[in-house]
């Protein structure tokens, strides 16, 4: 499978790395490929770098003004004109994606991914990876929007809660009926 991970590019504690590198190490061993914004800095790189150690192909999709921090050793690389674009290329290239920690970035994708689902516009799994509890509150928001009519579809429709790796990528191979 083509696995479009969101994630931070920031530098983060072990917290959130060591959850991050032991999905990427299930991805890699798997035979998947990982999908992510190409960059070469912070919790993207720990993924990437293990994703490749452990026999994983990298597909990197940078944006024109991040181009000067793509990886250089990945498989693919390709440099989009703008934010809207990157995304689009990313969901292009995915056949399951895979939000774990990060900003506003990671948000925005998180967000676009899900509208596309519920206007059934897409049925790539996602998996919302919940490390350290990092997304309880957006999970108890997507609950209440459920609750109160704000979703045409059932929230496990459209996004899975995994509280930790090994659960989040069994899920996506479940879906792919690889598993």
């Amino acid at each position: 499978m083509n696995i479009c991970v969101f994630l931070s590019a920031a530098d983060l504690d072990d917290r959130y790395t060591g959850p991050a590198r032991e999905f990427a190490e299930l991805l890699g061993k798997g035979g998947h490929t990982l999908v992510w914004g190409g960059s070469d800095v912070g919790l993207m790189k720990v993924v990437a770098d293990r994703v490749q150690a452990a026999g994983g192909r990298l597909v990197g999709v940078s944006v024109d003004f991040l181009a000067a921090g793509a990886r250089t050793d990945a498989d693919e690389m390709v440099i989009a004109r703008d934010l809207a674009e990157r995304k689009a290329l990313l969901l292009e290239k995915a056949d399951a994606v895979v939000v774990m920690v990060g900003g506003t970035g990671t948000l925005d994708e998180a967000t676009e991914i899900l509208e596309l689902k519920k206007h059934g516009r897409t049925d790539k799994p996602v998996v919302l990876l919940n490390t350290a509890g990092f997304y309880d509150g957006l999970k108890e928001q997507f609950r209440r929007m459920e609750a109160e009519g704000f979703l045409p579809r059932p929230l496990i429709d459209l996004v899975f809660f995994a509280e930790e790796p090994a659960g989040a990528l069994a899920y996506l191979e479940e879906s792919a009926g690889t598993r």
